[in-house]
């Protein structure tokens, strides 16, 4: 995967892309292109403590490596690039100098923009080197990098429905300094965007709290990471406190919070700075061995907060099932067998029963103890005043439990009184929402699985290898993954999992990416060759020096677009948010009217009584039913009904190599009627092979391809070094030398010049031959215009002013592209190709992948103004690109798929990111999101239809015709399962197969 390693974004579109913006802008990017941050450019440079060794390629940078460099951004303007080969060239030449945070280059602005250390490398080192690959470069502003927009996470504790939400990010939104909130239910989790000058993190947690709910801190989004550490030993307050002051007086170390009941410390610390093990050696060492850390070994975060939500609702149910079993066995069951009847009937004082006052005595604890969480909710919501789900649970079994204390308080008071009691109703509502509420989080739990997955690919445990201060190996170690720390070095054996991103300093072998990437070839690894945590080494022995450790990890940057993806919010989701906003509140009224017009029936309607059951009045039959209503009408099952299937569709996508940006994305994805693709790099491998020789004169082919290649090594561009490669397949040796070109010449887009062996060599194309005078015969003008309609590159080399030979170099068409195009065909999707390439080499590709519909040589507004046209007449538009050429067109298009391998631009740009470079992968798109969003369908007609249906039974409807009524605890029931069954349906989604695409 070609890009993998880059880290600058440039975000340069305005105005759905068609023009380049004056400023090349950072910002997070593709999580698999892990972003070097401060100090990394000194790194390895000061005295490495015990255990991480020192050799000698880590002291060469220099320095002491304490203090941070301040980065600078530079934009240089670059005039000569004509493709992106050009700008690949200039990207690199940067790249290659000393102090280089990163670069990245707008071929379309002809700019370059550079994050340098200035105290390694200055701005005219950077002017020259762009100048050395034969481009003119000028320095035009200059700025010192700012960070202040930071992403924060926070786990809210306590919301129960879309209401709850609703307040959380409305006051969140309303916060100064926050550009973006969004909020999840089904996750619980809140994502802030904010300017860390104006608010802090700690601000927008008491925002949170200020509403009534708990907020706990995931993340800030600063540059740092945060471990906990189990202290073992003489703990008493000394020894506290001098951990304590020990470890903050370390340099990186910016925040420490001890936990003494569980013997836990949390520390946040920048791990350019300072790591794990040099945290707990601090502890040791400072306490004289008296206290001990390790990594603590409890699941923290989310999963810590989900377990034990669930223990806390597992353990409620079942103690509310000791109290609520015996409640309804002496309402429900022994009322029918004759000796417990009396029994139950036995009068205790006046006309209170001994059952009833059982009941009583039983329901008070589930009422009061177990289902306080419902009166806390339920408090909070009306001070607030956005009532959800705790305030109709709240409302429905006080109104049960109270009403039965008056009956048999005033049964106990009078001597003919026949009571009625509903305790049986109130227990059993809270042990059945109970319940409902454990399925829920359970099942709720398996839609991040996908994250689980990802983040268990990283191996529990690394060898880390020990340096002398010569730079030679004294000895290895077995430790903990996450105790590696930035420049550690890690001895990878064959068939072990790599622990951490970094680069390989010795050895070569094979490593099994496609855990990462999706590649599934293993990708040849050797010295200075980067590396990604958790992909697996095939065969043979690497040593790898830890550039990326914790947080700063490619997987750890995967896992964080996939969670920024779930908490995005699908627009389908304003249509629940709206209903949610005005039904508690009408659900209140009508449950009120419903009881009201029992009532008023009971007392004047003409009927006989016999309609009303002997053991109730119309005043009790009237309140069963506005219970019933109250509590049957929860709109938990309507605010689930989104983000759940959005958050098992994007986790599944990941798990298949398709990076879906959100719920927005998911939407339009399930819409596209029409795909427009790029050709280089999209329906072809972008990879130029040379696929034919024809020579025009008698030679040896190997000395006719040492000529060229002797000549072309030199160059950046991608058609030379596929003559190169091919070159090298001619000679048995591995590392053939070439001869020596001297007298080197580059013309941008046309060919090159060189002297070798004493022999004047030109290879380029028909119109370089031509400016340089040299005669192209008719036999070879005829070869190049049946490459031409093969849709090849011919190439000419000519020796001593003679043109001897002419090389075909083609683009190969991707596997399956025929059978992808073929198969959109039959999922009603238009394919329309368009390029910048001319129009024979268009067609002839188009004719061959199926594509009717061409446009050629293209520029990058006019693809973007062709994805607009067909915007116009309706159609929904995906476009599929992998160049800085087709940025514009992503940003354009209603979605915009790119292509894995490509470059930064258009990677950002776009709304799903094809991580394996398949094309397959643009049909597992699009069906993921049709079946997605028929699930989501599904759920909004189960969740609507249960409430249209269940309200007007609960209500009573047909009870005059049937003598039917729903009993307020089984309205609870179905209640809880209704909230189940939407989640356990989008659950289904984890269980999807990308469609099986046919060669022919």
């Amino acid at each position: 995967m070609g890009a993998t390693t880059r880290a600058l974004l440039l975000s340069c579109f305005h105005g759905g892309g068609s023009e380049v913006s004056r400023r090349l802008a950072l910002r997070p990017r593709y999580p698999s292109m892990p972003r070097r941050t401060k100090g990394a450019a000194v790194a390895g440079g000061g005295r490495r403590r015990e255990g991480g060794g020192g050799d000698l390629e880590a002291a060469a940078g220099g320095g002491s490596g304490e203090e941070e460099e301040e980065e600078k951004v530079a934009v240089f303007s670059v005039s000569g690039m004509t493709c992106a080969a050009c700008a690949g060239s200039v990207e690199k030449a940067v790249k290659r100098l000393p102090g280089i945070h990163d670069a990245a280059v707008d071929v379309l602005g002809g700019r370059a923009q550079v994050v340098f250390y200035p105290a390694f490398v200055s701005e005219n080192k950077i002017t020259e080197a762009i100048e050395d690959v034969g481009f003119e470069a000028k320095l035009i502003d200059e700025e010192v990098m700012e960070k202040n927009i930071l992403l924060c996470r926070l786990h809210i504790k306590g919301m129960a429905c879309k209401y709850c939400t609703s307040t959380v990010q409305f006051v969140l939104q309303a916060s100064p300094g926050v550009q973006r909130a969004s909020v999840a239910l089904a996750t619980e989790e809140a994502e802030i965007r904010y300017d860390r000058r104006i608010v802090s993190a700690n601000q927008l947690i008491q925002v949170v709290e200020e509403t009534g709910f708990e907020a706990i801190l995931v993340t800030t989004g600063e540059d740092r990471s945060r471990i906990d550490l189990k202290m073992d030993g003489v703990l008493d307050e000394r020894s506290l406190m001098i951990v304590k002051s020990s470890v903050q007086a370390l340099p990186g170390v910016e925040n420490i919070k001890l936990d003494t009941k569980l013997h836990k410390v949390t520390i946040s610390y920048k791990p350019e700075q300072t790591g794990p093990r040099d945290l707990i050696e601090v502890i040791k060492s400072a306490t004289s061995g008296l206290v001990n850390a390790s990594i603590y070994l409890e699941a923290d975060g989310r999963d810590q907060h989900r377990y034990v939500e669930i223990k806390r609702y597992r353990q409620s149910f079942l103690w509310s099932l000791i109290f609520t079993i015996p409640v309804f066995l002496t309402s429900m069951v022994f009322m029918y067998i004759p000796w417990f009847k009396a029994g139950l009937e036995r009068k205790v004082f006046n006309m209170m029963s001994t059952g009833e006052l059982l009941r009583w005595i039983l329901s008070t604890p589930v009422q009061f103890v177990i289902g306080r969480k419902f009166y806390a909710g339920a408090y909070k919501a009306m001070c607030r005043g956005s009532p959800n789900m705790d305030v109709l649970i709240a409302l429905g079994t006080n109104t049960a439990y109270f009403y039965s204390v008056y009956s048999v308080l005033r049964a106990a008071t009078s001597a003919n009184y026949m009571s009625t009691d509903f305790f049986e109703t109130s227990s059993m509502l809270i042990s059945f929402i109970l319940l409902g509420k454990y399925l829920e989080i359970l099942a709720k739990g398996k839609t991040s699985e996908a994250i689980a997955k990802l983040m268990d690919l990283a191996p529990e445990t690394a060898i880390l290898l020990m340096y002398d201060h010569e730079g030679n190996v004294v000895g290895e170690k077995e430790i903990d993954s996450r105790l590696i720390q930035k420049n550690d070095v890690i001895k990878v054996v064959p068939g072990g999992k790599v622990a951490s991103d970094g680069f390989v300093i010795w050895g070569q072998s094979h490593v099994n990416e496609s855990m990462i990437t999706g590649e599934s070839r293993p990708v040849a690894k050797r010295k200075g060759d980067t590396v990604i945590g958790g992909t697996v080494n095939e065969n043979g022995v690497l040593h790898v020096r830890a550039t990326f450790v914790g947080s700063e990890s490619a997987l750890a940057q995967i896992v964080r677009l996939v969670e920024s993806a779930q908490m995005a919010k699908a627009p389908v989701q304003k249509f629940a948010d709206q209903i949610s906003r005005v039904f508690v509140p009408l659900v209140i009224l009508f449950s009120l009217l419903t009881w009201l017009a029992w009532f008023v029936a009971g007392r004047l309607h003409s009927y006989p009584n016999s309609w009303i059951p002997p053991s109730m009045d119309s005043f009790q039959l009237a309140l069963q039913f506005g219970i019933s209503v109250m509590v049957i009408a929860c709109p938990c099952a309507l605010g689930l009904a989104t983000p759940t299937a959005v958050m098992v569709a994007t986790g599944v996508g990941a798990s298949q190599g398709v990076l879906i940006k959100g719920g927005q994305a998911l939407e339009s994805a399930q819409k596209v009627d029409c795909i427009v693709f790029d050709k280089t790099g999209t329906l072809t491998i972008g990879k130029p092979v040379v696929v034919d020789t024809r020579l025009l004169k008698n030679m040896v082919l190997r000395e006719f391809y040492d000529y060229a290649a002797a000549a072309e090594i030199n160059s950046e561009h991608p058609l030379a070094k596929a003559i190169v490669e091919h070159a090298k397949k001619l000679h048995p040796e591995e590392n053939h030398i070439w001869p020596e070109a001297r007298d080197f010449i580059s013309v941008t887009g046309h060919g090159v010049k060189a002297e070798v062996s004493n022999k004047s060599v030109i290879v380029g194309n028909k119109s370089f031959m031509l400016s340089s005078n040299i005669d192209i015969p008719p036999e070879a003008l005829e070869i190049l215009m049946e490459e031409e309609e093969k849709a090849r590159t011919g190439i000419i080399v000519a020796l001593d002013r003679e043109a001897v030979g002419i090389i075909s170099v083609s683009d190969p068409i991707k596997p399956n592209a025929h059978e992808v195009i073929s198969y959109l065909k039959s999922m009603n999707v238009e394919s329309i190709m368009v390029t910048g390439d001319n129009w024979g080499t268009a067609n002839a590709i188009g004719k061959e992948v199926g594509i009717q519909k061409i446009i050629a040589e293209a520029k990058p507004e006019q693809k973007a103004e062709m994805v607009k046209e067909l915007q116009l007449s309706g159609r929904t538009v995906a476009m599929v690109g992998d160049g800085i050429n087709d940025s514009p067109a992503l940003v354009s298009a209603d979605v915009g798929l790119a292509i894995g391998a490509g470059t930064d631009v258009a990677i950002e740009a776009a709304d799903i990111v094809l991580m394996k470079s398949n094309l397959e992968d643009v049909i597992t798109a699009i069906d993921l999101s049709r079946k997605t969003f028929f699930r989501i369908r599904m759920n909004y007609v189960w969740a609507l239809g249960y409430n249209l249906i269940g309200i007007p039974i609960a209500a009573g409807v047909l009870f005059p015709s049937s003598r039917f009524r729903l009993p307020p605890w089984v309205a609870g029931a179905a209640m809880a399962a209704s909230s189940v069954s939407v989640v356990c349906w989008s659950l289904l989604l984890r269980y999807y197969k990308s469609p099986k695409i046919v060669s022919s």
